[in-house]
């Protein structure tokens, strides 16, 4: 726990960053990736494939970020990884329509066991919300599944940009008619709060060291001042009062 560096009291909206901050994106693909194998007779090392797919996930924002393809739902940048991972694995047994499905298991994650209830206890308090690279119906399932209390979803969709561009923070926090430094990013990744903060918002770290499975490596710990440093939900919400 740190102490803030300026009064919560003019923090308007808390929002955040969803893979692997709010939800435990890697168990869970994994763990649909098996099903989806299984039904077909078969056998595949679910969580390299979760790892594959994820890997995929920045050098396909990157190539919409720099103009090289036009703005498209992180839906549809998923879909379109998921043939490369099928081909690296060697998986050729699914249908178009299973294809789809499976693509769906990101609107099916499960959230860390401390989220419910942090954002419960935040929401008492603040506007809460993603700002994630996530499209609207993608988050919004999401929501539906792993029962966040969201009061908004922002994020990519309404700033037709992705993370870390400029305009996915100031875009999201322009559709609140808040200004950024009324705004505080959490995320479990440094270089999203890195951005954030050099777009005027405040930032709480927390750590998420299970995020790419034991053997991670990186955002182990905070690597800026930032205004909040946390292990988890709950721990957030005591410094904020909430």
């Amino acid at each position: 726990m740190v102490t803030p560096t300026y009064p919560a009291e003019i923090l308007q909206a808390v929002l955040f960053d969803v893979f692997g901050t709010v939800v435990d994106w890697r168990s869970s693909v994994s763990r649909q990736v098996a099903e989806a194998v299984a039904r077909h007779g078969l056998t595949v090392d679910a969580e390299a494939f979760a790892d594959q797919w994820r890997a995929l996930y920045q050098p396909a924002m990157s190539r919409v970020r720099c103009g090289d393809t036009p703005f498209v739902l992180l839906d549809e940048l998923h879909r379109h990884n998921l043939d490369e991972v099928l081909e690296v694995f060697s998986l050729h047994c699914f249908s178009d329509t299973e294809k789809t499905e499976l693509n769906r298991a990101w609107h099916r994650l499960d959230p860390w066991p401390d989220a419910v209830a942090g954002l419960e206890r935040l929401k008492q308090r603040y506007i809460i919300g993603s700002l994630s690279n996530g499209n609207i119906a993608l988050i919004t399932n999401m929501a539906k599944y792993a029962r966040l209390p969201w009061d908004v979803i922002l994020g990519a969709e309404i700033a037709r940009a992705y993370k870390p561009q400029p305009e996915a923070y100031l875009n999201s926090a322009a559709a609140l008619s808040l200004d950024p430094g009324q705004c505080l990013l959490v995320a479990a990744h440094n270089s999203d709060l890195q951005a954030a903060a050099e777009c005027g918002f405040h930032t709480a770290f927390v750590a998420r060291p299970f995020e790419h499975g034991p053997d991670q490596e990186i955002d182990l710990m905070a690597q800026a001042n930032y205004d909040f440093v946390a292990p988890d939900f709950i721990d957030l919400a005591d410094q904020l009062d909430c």
